[in-house]
């Protein structure tokens, strides 16, 4: 594996048991990722000016930036969520069972509350809080509806998937 674990003055990841982190994955500073998460190809995850936390079986598809503020601090992503590829999650919470699609942009202090689900391409801006099982889209990111049984059965077999993609991997 070529990924890289990056000090920064005196922190350190911490990386969980069986965590799969893909080629050129860069991890620096105060970032803590619990058991079995996958962060995927050419991703970034900065905790140097605040903490990154990411809770178990979360998958952080390629190519997505994570990172904090020194003003707004840390990024807290819970478990059991999906990252879609190429999203940028920048000093937010993101509650366990989430789903942030691809390409999107989640901003300082915004919060997704469980089950939240942020479609593809949209930007969510700073401080906004989407509720419990609610589905928002667009630039900027507005309320569509709450999701459907049929959503949240997608949102749980994708994290199913990328365990065993991760498992694959290893």
């Amino acid at each position: 594996m070529t990924y890289k674990l990056v000090p920064y003055k005196e922190l350190n990841p911490t990386i969980g048991k069986g965590v799969y982190l893909a080629d050129n994955v860069i991890i620096a500073g105060d970032v803590k990722i619990a058991e079995n998460a996958s962060i995927w190809f050419n991703s970034v995850v900065r905790g140097d000016v605040a903490p990154v936390t990411i809770g178990q079986n979360t998958n952080i598809q390629d190519g997505t930036i994570i990172h904090t503020s020194r003003f707004d601090g840390p990024t807290n992503i819970g478990s059991n969520i999906t990252i879609g590829h190429l999203a940028l999650i920048h000093a937010c919470t993101i509650e366990d069972n989430a789903f942030i699609g691809m390409s999107s942009t989640i901003m300082d202090k915004a919060i997704i509350e469980e089950y939240g689900f942020v479609a593809a391409g949209s930007l969510v801006t700073p401080g906004k809080i989407i509720k419990k099982k609610e589905l928002w889209a667009g630039r900027p990111a507005k309320f569509i509806r709450n999701i459907t049984d049929e959503e949240l059965e997608f949102m749980k077999d994708n994290v199913r998937n990328y365990l065993e993609l991760a498992n694959n991997y290893k």
